[in-house]
């Protein structure tokens, strides 16, 4: 559902579910020249609180390295990155809202 989304946004897939030793990032994609390490959340209620609280600092920080690691890894550089999170609440009666938080770390 995310994909599907940044992809009706005009954002080009990279990678998805990228992993290695450090850890994941769910997609990796492309918005114009810059490069969005994105980190998808969804709940179906709000008893844990909304998606995008569980990107907390620590895996934020976990995040941040796996992102390195993949820019090393393809010989990325001196381009623009951005972290984004995409939350999909199903609240209402099991619609799906997504709402993309843009550089939120």
């Amino acid at each position: 559902m995310a994909l599907s989304f940044l992809s009706s946004q005009g954002y080009l897939l990279l990678e998805r579910n990228f992993r290695c030793r450090l850890g994941e990032i769910d997609l990796i994609m492309k918005d114009g020249k810059t490069v969005v390490f994105v980190e998808v959340k969804s709940r179906s209620s709000r008893n844990w609180g909304l998606p995008q609280e569980a990107v907390h600092p620590r895996k934020q920080a976990k995040i941040r390295r796996v992102a390195q690691y993949y820019l090393l890894l393809k010989k990325i550089s001196e381009v623009p990155v951005r972290f984004d999170v995409v939350a999909v609440d199903f609240f209402e009666r099991g619609r799906p809202v997504v709402n993309h938080l843009k550089g939120v770390f």
